[in-house]
This record gives C-alpha cells, sequence and structure tokens, in this order.
C-alpha cells in the first residue's frame, strides 16, 4: 500500500538532496529511497551520501532492519542521517 509522508535530510544528505526535505509516496523505505534516488539521479552523491546514511521512520531508528520490510505510515517521517563527527 502507498502511503505519502515527508523525507527530512540532515546535514550532508541535505547539501547533496539540495533540499531541506521533500514528500515520499511509498510503502517501504526501500520504496522511499530507491524513489529519493531515481529524483536526485542528476547528482552522483546523493546515491552516495544515502549509503552511508542511517534512518529513523517516526522516531523509530531503522537499525540493520532490511529497508523492504519497514513500513511507512500515512503522514510519516523519514529522517536521513548522515554520519556525524563527534558523536
Amino acid at each position: 500500500m502507498t502511503t505519502t509522508g515527508t523525507v527530512r535530510y540532515w546535514a550532508a544528505a541535505k547539501a547533496a538532496a539540495g533540499t531541506a526535505e521533500e514528500p515520499y509516496a511509498a510503502g517501504t523505505l526501500a520504496e522511499a529511497l530507491d524513489a529519493a534516488r531515481a529524483a536526485h539521479a542528476a547528482n552522483p552523491e546523493f546515491a552516495r551520501v544515502l549509503m552511508r546514511c542511517s534512518f529513523l521512520v517516526n522516531g523509530t531508528a531503522v537499525g540493520s532492519r532490511d529497508h523492504a520490510t519497514v513500513e511507512l505510515s500515512q503522514g510519516g517521517t523519514v529522517e536521513v542521517l548522515p554520519p556525524f563527527a563527534g558523536g
């Protein structure tokens, strides 16, 4: 099932995306990230940054879970967090 919500980019992810946030229309985190990669295909740095990021979905860390199994909710939020220096 496809839901809509917001993807928020932080630090290097924000710089690579060229925006702080954008909408998603996807059923899973994997689908949302695939759509984001496609939307930013003109900037290969975006895909490289995503490979190093961690993700929060509605405030919960995704961790090592398969992104295809992480379901998104209507009106939800995906936070894209690149590694931060200094913890």
